[in-house]
């Protein structure tokens, strides 16, 4: 009978390994472009070279810069401040978004900045 346990879980863990092989890198790329925030998407504010988007779970506020054209490498930026709070900023050279930065926000306004290749845009407070 031990014998018989053995093998069904030999089988079960290559089967799950020759899974992940063809599965290959894109799975887990396409797990974290679906899921970058989380929440519910409260604003999306469009400017000339992109996008800035803002989402809100209960306690948490998320932000990110989305380009308008993905590949090209370009200085991106976001900035997340709560009202009396410390900013949370990811600001560098990307090639499809800037962030996700993400504050707890429970009760509290933000306000959100973002920039793509010289452009930028920001909220004011919002979520008050």
């Amino acid at each position: 009978m031990f014998g018989k346990l053995l093998i069904p879980r030999g089988i079960g863990a290559l089967g799950a390994a020759f899974a992940l092989l063809l599965a290959g890198p894109w799975a887990s790329q396409r797990a974290e472009a679906a899921s970058v925030c989380s929440g519910r998407p409260v604003k999306s504010v469009s400017f000339a070279t992109g996008e800035l988007r803002v989402y809100k779970s209960r306690q948490y506020v998320c932000a990110l810069t989305a380009t308008k054209q993905p590949g090209t490498t370009r200085y991106m930026s976001v900035s997340l401040q709560p009202r009396g709070g410390r900013a949370a900023v990811d600001k560098g050279r990307f090639t499809q978004q800037a962030g996700p930065v993400t504050v707890h926000a429970l009760n509290r306004c933000v306000r959100v900045t973002g920039s793509v290749g010289g452009r930028s845009v920001s909220t004011g407070w919002i979520l008050c």
